[in-house]
């Protein structure tokens, strides 16, 4: 019988592939998005892809769970995290449509910032001065992608900021939920719920779908589905503290295919700043990695 560290070793390779392959499909999944935005309001396209998205889930629960795990105990919590899922999902899809891929993509990436601050007043955990100190650079490094009032600065800038501290809420939500709870049926009700919020503002707003954009919203419905699922169970494959740095590798194919698709060239302060935000999240990575936490 194989020891549990040796499973670890094992399978530490694997999580990293499985999170590298669920970043770059949730990049491509808001690539997309964009190119959608340019045509459709952003709640639509929020309401499309949960719609496409929620069958195909549901089938998988059912067909590897089983029909119990339809149920959950959790329901008021989960259309909670739905509120804010649905709200951060339509500022950001809202922020691309006046900011380049790889800019707002840098800016969520201050969740980790977000999430270590608010730790404090709402799970009660002590934050000491490393930590405290992570927080401050990652908020330079937003000020510096973001140059408030400097002549690049947009308003467009503060929402995937608000995307971020949404997520972090998010994430932090996600604490309060039995560890009973399979992964696949939480993700059921993170698409559901927003789905449902959606639904009236997506109809008030609609646009007619074209045939051919049919096809890029059945995309962002499976690339998003699949980007969520895989990154989930990076997470349960080898300790937090190993994968999460490798969910930075999002900027690397937000400039790529923003360079690909608009032509877009980062500015130098936004590749500046995107460092910064990148090395304070990865202190804060190394900080829960110590042995002494």
């Amino acid at each position: 019988m194989r020891s549990a560290g040796h499973l670890e070793r094992h399978e530490t390779p694997l999580a990293i592939v499985t999170i590298c392959a669920g970043v770059a499909f949730l990049v491509t999944n808001d690539a997309l998005a964009k190119l959608l935005t340019e045509r459709y309001p952003p709640i639509q396209i929020l309401f499309l892809r949960n719609l496409i998205a929620v069958p195909i889930i549901a089938a998988l629960v059912v067909g590897l769970l089983g029909p119990a795990a339809l149920r959950t105990r959790h329901l008021r919590l989960h259309a909670l995290r739905g509120l804010m899922m649905v709200t951060g999902a339509w500022l950001f899809f809202t922020g691309l449509v006046y900011l380049p891929l790889a800019e707002a993509t840098a800016l969520v990436f201050s969740a980790p910032i977000f999430i270590t601050a608010l730790s404090v007043p709402l799970l009660g955990e002590a934050v000491g001065w490393r930590r405290w100190g992570a927080v401050l650079l990652g908020f330079v490094g937003v000020m510096v992608i973001v140059q408030p009032g400097g002549a690049a600065f947009q308003m467009a800038s503060l929402l995937p900021i608000a995307t971020a501290v949404l997520y972090a809420l998010f994430m932090i939500s996600a604490r309060w939920i039995g560890r009973a709870e399979r992964l696949l049926t939480m993700m059921l009700f993170v698409m559901m719920f927003p789905m449902l919020y959606a639904a009236p503002m997506a109809i008030a707003f609609w646009v007619p779908v074209l045939p051919g954009d049919m096809v890029l919203f059945v995309a962002i419905a499976v690339l998003g589905s699949l980007g969520i699922t895989l990154i989930g169970h990076a997470f349960r494959l080898a300790p937090a503290a190993i994968v999460a740095p490798f969910d930075y590798t999002a900027l690397i194919w937000a400039t790529g295919l923003g360079w690909l698709i608009w032509g877009d060239i980062p500015l130098v302060w936004t590749v500046v700043g995107a460092a910064i935000v990148v090395a304070s999240g990865l202190i804060i990575i190394l900080r829960e990695r110590s042995p002494n936490r």
